[in-house]
């Protein structure tokens, strides 16, 4: 499968989560004339609803979602709910557990089938530490929640 064509919503996103900002262009190029939308950030947090408020207003100002429509929200947030799953290895908790992550995110939405009715689907692609909230006791995680819109 060539880059050109390659539609794999959820791998475009984890390799932006994983870009340098020099790394970049090659990927938004693609991201664009597949006419898909993205955005990226960084969320640091012991508490799940920071993520999650970090991560769906970073996608609305970037016009990844439109806040107006639910089931774009919602789509969204059970994408990033998925992802935070892979972080946390299965137990969404944080904070509760004395544990904290400090996370580089991307949204991409577009539509990954070549069949046009497959419609749009969304991938949040997360990669950072996670570890007790002392300096030098975390390691690496990644997650990645894909959904339809």
């Amino acid at each position: 499968m060539s880059k050109e064509y390659d539609r794999r919503i959820g791998r475009h996103a984890v390799l932006y989560a994983f870009a340098e900002e020099g790394e970049e262009a090659s990927l938004t190029n693609g991201f664009a004339r597949m006419n898909w939308r993205y955005g990226k950030g960084k969320v640091g947090a012991m508490e799940l609803q920071k993520i999650v408020a970090a991560i769906e207003t970073s996608a609305k100002r970037q016009g990844v979602v439109n806040p107006d429509i639910y089931r774009e929200m919602h789509a969204l947030y059970h994408a990033i709910l998925e992802a935070m799953h892979g972080v946390t290895r299965g137990q969404i908790e944080l904070g509760g557990l004395l544990r904290t992550v400090g996370l580089r995110f991307a949204v991409v939405r577009g539509r990954p089938f070549e069949n046009d009715n497959e419609g749009e689907w969304i991938a949040v692609a997360l990669y950072g530490t996670i570890g007790a909230p002392v300096r030098g006791f975390e390691h690496e995680a990644i997650g990645l929640g894909i959904n339809h819109i």
